[in-house]
């Protein structure tokens, strides 16, 4: 029984833990994106640069226009922004995303002290029972052992 319950919380805190991966990946990248916005300057302009088609093809261009920027904002979708505004969407999803990371740590914590809880729960109550079997045969008392018939029925 007790290993069952140790392996169902287990996998609960390997999700949630999976989970919080996830989002600091998600939330490093996020970061990343906000700083790359933050170094276009006005003294940029007609730099030559690298620009992803994907996450491993790139293509050489130049920037025209560093005033605005293309925000992916995930499922396919681009806004155009002022770098301004870029700033603060990454700075709201990236605050959006550490509370949800949170979360995701006070769930974990949680998870890990109920295990904790009901491990040492059952370990009292399995600890209980040996004594109650230990003092019953102490006594002679077989009420809760195998009961032979011997009669020739």
């Amino acid at each position: 029984v007790s290993s069952g319950i140790n392996a169902e919380y287990g996998e609960e805190e390997q999700m949630l833990t999976q989970s919080l991966a996830q989002l600091k990946g998600v939330q490093s990248r996020f970061m990343e994106s906000q700083e790359s916005v933050l170094k276009l300057s006005k003294k940029e302009t007609g730099k030559d640069v690298l620009v992803p088609l994907t996450s491993s093809m790139y293509v050489p261009g130049q920037l025209a226009d560093v005033e605005k920027v293309l925000i992916d904002i995930g499922t396919g979708y681009h806004v155009k922004m002022t770098v301004s505004d870029a700033r603060d969407y990454f700075t709201r999803i990236t605050e959006y995303i550490t509370k949800k990371m949170e979360i995701v740590q006070k769930n974990l914590i949680e998870k890990d002290k109920l295990r904790q809880v009901t491990t040492e729960i059952l370990q009292l109550k399995i600890q209980a029972q040996q004594q109650q079997s230990a003092q019953q045969q102490a006594r002679g008392d077989y009420t809760d052992t195998i009961n032979f018939n011997f009669s020739n029925s």
